[in-house]
């Protein structure tokens, strides 16, 4: 039989790439793990490594080449109730190690692995209280285990403890805190519920906090790790490095969800002021939708999408998106893309939604690809078209 022509060989394959690019208008999304619990936070190791935690207590460490997942043991007691749990996980900054900052026990800084950071909640007296912590991983072990703080933030609840992380440049991390169900903690300074806290890397208070005593007469008994308050549950945090600002989201009641861009000392109003409904009926939340000398929300979404996690895009595969804020969403199972303009939203896509699954966390790795995991156990994987 003789061959094709170059040429004929050459137009086929155009053919195929236009088709396959007229089905792949902007992305491609492929599930690199499935079967697991309700994947709550994620982080990369290294390029083929994510840490996975489950609410339901458990650290898994993932191959995403091969899909094989191996658990991770050394963790404390978790409070794994209701929306409790084994909560988020971030790669702590790289950023050299003090005497003052490690324990005892470790070596030099050549051998001491980086640190990881966790929320989860603390069984205390029968009560979960979102707790910050930090250890090292060696091999599938978890060592040097430190609870940073252990959150004033106690309710009969096993709702609303937030919680995710984000770091600044400045060996700063921030850490959200739900109402834990119990709405007037939104205006108490003296919880940490319905808060976002700042801390130093080694858990230790920043002299320069808004509520630090001496530096608000107004407020002196609030707690001195809180940075802004007056939120109901922000599950998702994220900290914008190239312009130097922290941005959160966060749940409301029945429709009212918020995006806020955070300031230190600020009142972002919950539950004097919302947008949002009451879930017994078509009932307004608060007072009204803005009150003099709380924050307003740069976004709004109503109906609610139940957002679940944050970040701001900086990544080169999808240089259209940079600067852009991505956040799951859990109810309208779908990703959410939000463009800005200075610290103002101008426009919304809504992505996935031909998965239908609830969004739990989305993450971006070296490459700018998403890693995504969803509450049906999937971890799928976004990149451009012909990648």
């Amino acid at each position: 039989m003789k061959s094709l022509p170059l040429v004929l060989i050459f137009l086929a394959a155009l053919i195929v790439s236009e088709s396959q690019a007229n089905n792949c208008p902007k992305y491609q999304v492929e599930r690199v793990a499935e079967g697991l619990g309700v994947p709550w936070g994620m982080a990369l190791l290294d390029p083929n490594t994510l840490l996975i935690t489950e609410r339901g207590g458990q650290l898994l460490k993932l191959d995403l080449a091969s899909g094989k997942h191996t658990q991770i043991k050394g963790l404390p007691p978790i409070h794994a109730k209701g929306q409790g749990g084994l909560l988020d996980i971030k790669l702590g900054p790289n950023v050299s190690n003090t005497s003052s900052d490690l324990d005892s026990n470790t070596e030099s800084d050549s051998s001491n692995p980086q640190w990881l950071y966790f929320t989860y909640s603390k069984p205390v007296a029968g009560q979960g209280r979102t707790t910050i912590a930090r250890a090292q991983l060696l091999g599938n072990e978890l060592v040097n285990w430190q609870d940073l703080l252990v959150t004033e933030s106690a309710t009969d609840t096993n709702r609303h403890f937030g919680s995710r992380i984000a770091f600044d440049d400045k060996g700063h991390l921030f850490f959200s805190v739900g109402d834990r169900g119990h709405r007037p903690n939104g205006q108490d300074l003296t919880t940490h519920a319905g808060s976002i806290l700042r801390l130093n890397l080694d858990g230790t208070r920043p002299h320069d906090n808004p509520f630090v005593t001496g530096t608000n007469k107004n407020n002196s008994d609030a707690l001195p790790e809180i940075y802004s308050y007056g939120h109901r549950n922000p599950q998702g945090l994220a900290y914008d490095m190239k312009n130097q600002r922290l941005w959160a989201i966060e749940h409301g009641p029945r429709g009212g969800d918020e995006i806020n861009l955070i300031k230190p000392g600020h009142n972002y109003g919950w539950p004097e002021v919302s947008f949002g409904k009451e879930y017994w009926g078509p009932i307004s939340v608060g007072e009204g939708t803005f009150k003099e000398g709380m924050e307003p929300p740069t976004k709004v979404y109503t109906p609610s999408i139940a957002p679940s996690s944050l970040l701001v895009y900086s990544g080169l595969a999808f240089t259209e998106w940079q600067g852009n804020l991505l956040s799951g969403a859990l109810k309208l199972t779908h990703l959410n893309r939000v463009t800005l303009g200075g610290d103002q939203a101008t426009s919304e896509e809504r992505l996935l939604t031909e998965l239908n699954e609830r969004i739990r966390q989305v993450i971006e790795d070296d490459q700018g690809y998403l890693l995504i995991s969803t509450d049906s156990g999937n971890i799928y994987r976004l990149r451009p078209c012909g990648v």
